[in-house]
């Protein structure tokens, strides 16, 4: 297991720490949670690039765990009140379905499309919103539903990344 994986796996420990300390009543602190995530979520990606240790379980564990944290937070969110169910629901079907569909075709041995720029993008406009949600400050919900159409443009683009990919393979 190298750094960047390392780095990507304690992602997973960040999940239960933010739930535990935004449903406690601490939003700053699960903040902070939120933002050290996405911060080693640069990390481990600027890591790998830059020494060439970009692997096969990296660029599976890697949305795995944006995606486990997103799906965490969006649900906290939910039940805190700050954003609706049907939010919750386009949301979580796009991510659900997301993993379901790499984690069926990288088993089956096909390769895996690494996220794209469109998708980085779709990321920070999501943690934009999720910042401003946790703050309970305007525009926040408008921002979110903004990541939501971007994830769906995001995902198109995969789905012919991925088709392209293993076609020429």
């Amino acid at each position: 297991m190298n750094v960047p994986n390392l780095i990507t796996m304690s992602r997973f420990a960040l999940i239960p720490l933010f739930l535990v300390l935004y449903l406690n009543g601490y939003p700053l602190a699960a903040l902070v949670t939120v933002l050290l995530a996405g911060l080693s979520d640069f990390l481990d990606g600027y890591i790998a690039r830059r020494s060439g240790q970009i692997t096969v379980t990296g660029i599976m564990l890697d949305p795995l765990a944006d995606k486990l944290m997103m799906l965490a937070i969006v649900a906290s969110l939910l039940v805190g009140g700050r954003i609706p169910w049907e939010a919750v629901a386009v949301m979580a079907f796009r991510e659900i379905g997301m993993i379901a569909f790499s984690a069926f075709f990288h088993f089956r041995g096909f390769k895996t499309v690494p996220a794209n720029r469109l998708g980085k993008a779709t990321t920070v406009v999501y943690y934009g919103a999720i910042v401003l949600l946790l703050l309970d400050q305007p525009g926040g919900l408008l921002l979110f539903w903004i990541g939501i159409v971007l994830s769906f443009l995001t995902s198109g683009i995969y789905v012919l990344q991925f088709r392209h990919l293993n076609r020429a393979s």
